[in-house]
């Protein structure tokens, strides 16, 4: 009988924290610029350059903390991880080993129904390096320092995750976390929320972990599933072929759909850490911690818990318009503006979506004004405008936030309601189709669907459905 193996895997999770500058320096954190343009003297390395700690990313790091149920460390401090790349300007980095900022935590996932804890190990604030880009043309390397010296918080946690669905729940829930905490847009293909997966393999019913390795260049949930799938394959064929598997740090090719050894996997020893001597510790009181637990957001799951009680909307409606923290902010918005919670949710859920997936859009890139939506909503109402016109609307406020009230003034788009405009144009209609006229009065109720058609046809879309149909009975 073949063995049963089982994968163990923990995350390392690096986060880009929202701040306007970075860790240590007053340089821009934002995203492109032309490169080495966000850069100083302490953010290069230059000698005689002091590092001065930004606040914000203190209370950030924090409430990611108390968000994932973890401990505050109340005296933290940083350190020195020694090591030589070009990449990274002073030859360490300033990272947080011996006592980081929050510890002992936990996110609760849901698998199949099924809840269970992923617990974190620890929580610690570092600096970015820079960003190395190898150019094969002139077979040289360059460096970009922007990057360097944005805060980052490296989430670890312990090895508790056993599939690539539970890695998947895990990531999801902690960048929803994150998002709606507005400490990081965690953005995985922009990289400001990245993973690398520390996985081994064990035979089931054992103990004692496997020897485990590393594998980096992670940046999308897909790269994520098909790299622990890969890794886990790779491992359990060593296994059985009787060889063993070596510590080691891997980078996955996505393209190729495999990983291949980059160096072997280093110990805190090999980074020779040591106190960071420009930085005094950090002292973290319990009011400081009260005042960050007072200012969380309401969470995914508390807002989920509400929509269902407050709107009454379906939990799968529910379940996607908290699924991003910008689409219920768009939804609460345009609910508060309307009074109409129902109709905003179908009106995101299927033309928002549908938009969203025709134009490849992530949610975040949603930009239209809720209310906008608002007035849509309302004309329909009102019967000022029919539904077809509507969705052309929305669809223009979407893609290019048009003032909806002014393009359908002048577009001429109005519902037209005067009764005995629309009886002229239905009696013509009524006269032109003798056949769908036989046909409903033989008891073919579809027959009227045809009329009513052709009257919107003649009236170009304008007319009002409701009273179309009412005139269409009546003359009939």
């Amino acid at each position: 009988m073949s063995k049963q193996y089982e994968t163990v895997i923990g995350l390392e999770v690096h986060v880009e924290l929202a701040t306007k500058t970075k860790i240590f320096c007053g340089c821009s954190t934002e995203f492109g610029g032309a490169p080495n343009t966000h850069t100083c003297p302490v953010c290069t390395g230059q000698p005689g350059s002091l590092p001065v700690l930004n606040k914000q990313v203190v209370e950030y790091a924090m409430a990611i903390g108390v968000a994932t149920n973890c401990d505050i460390t109340p005296i933290c401090k940083f350190d020195r991880k020694n090591y030589f790349y070009p990449d990274n300007p002073q030859n360490y980095q300033i990272s947080q080993l011996y006592l980081p900022i929050a510890h002992d935590g936990y996110v609760e996932i849901e698998i199949n129904g099924k809840k269970k804890k992923v617990r974190i190990h620890e929580m610690h604030m570092e600096e970015d390096a820079g960003k190395l880009i190898h150019d094969e043309w002139t077979n040289s390397s360059l460096v970009d320092y922007n990057r360097s010296g944005v805060p980052l918080v490296e989430i670890v946690s312990e090895p508790d995750m056993r599939n690539a669905d539970e890695v998947m729940a895990y990531l999801e829930k902690l960048r929803l976390i994150i998002q709606y905490l507005g400490a990081s847009d965690a953005k995985l293909h922009e990289g400001s929320m990245r993973a690398d997966v520390n996985l081994s393999v064990r035979e089931v019913g054992t103990e004692e972990f496997g020897t485990r390795t590393e594998m980096k260049n992670l940046n999308s949930f897909k790269a994520i599933a098909r790299a622990i799938e890969g890794e886990t394959k790779r491992q359990i064929e060593l296994i059985e072929d009787g060889r063993k598997v070596v510590q080691e740090t891997r980078r996955w090719d996505d393209n190729k759909e495999s990983s291949h050894a980059m160096r072997s996997k280093e110990d805190a020893k090999d980074y020779r850490y040591f106190p960071e001597p420009d930085l005094v510790p950090i002292s973290i009181s319990k009011e400081w911690i009260s005042e960050i637990k007072e200012k969380q957001p309401e969470l995914r799951e508390e807002k989920l818990a509400r929509y269902k009680e407050e709107f009454e909307i379906p939990k799968y409606d529910a379940e996607i318009l908290t699924g991003s923290k910008h689409l219920a902010d768009i939804f609460e918005e345009t609910t508060k503006l309307s009074g109409k919670p129902k109709k905003v949710s179908n009106w995101l859920m299927v033309e928002g979506l549908r938009l969203v997936k025709e134009n490849n859009m992530e949610m975040e890139d949603i930009h239209f004004k809720p209310a906008s939506l608002a007035i849509i909503i309302d004309l329909v109402d009102k019967g000022e405008i029919n539904n077809q016109v509507a969705k052309e609307v929305f669809e223009l406020v979407f893609k290019e936030d048009i003032d909806p009230e002014k393009y359908i003034e002048e577009k001429g788009l109005k519902s037209v309601n005067d009764t005995d405009e629309l009886k002229k144009v239905v009696e013509e209609i009524i006269a032109n189709n003798p056949k769908s006229v036989e046909d409903y009065h033989n008891g073919k109720e579809k027959a009227i669907g045809f009329l009513v058609g052709q009257t919107m046809k003649a009236m170009k879309g304008k007319a009002n459905p409701g009273i179309v149909n009412k005139l269409l009975k009546e003359l009939l």
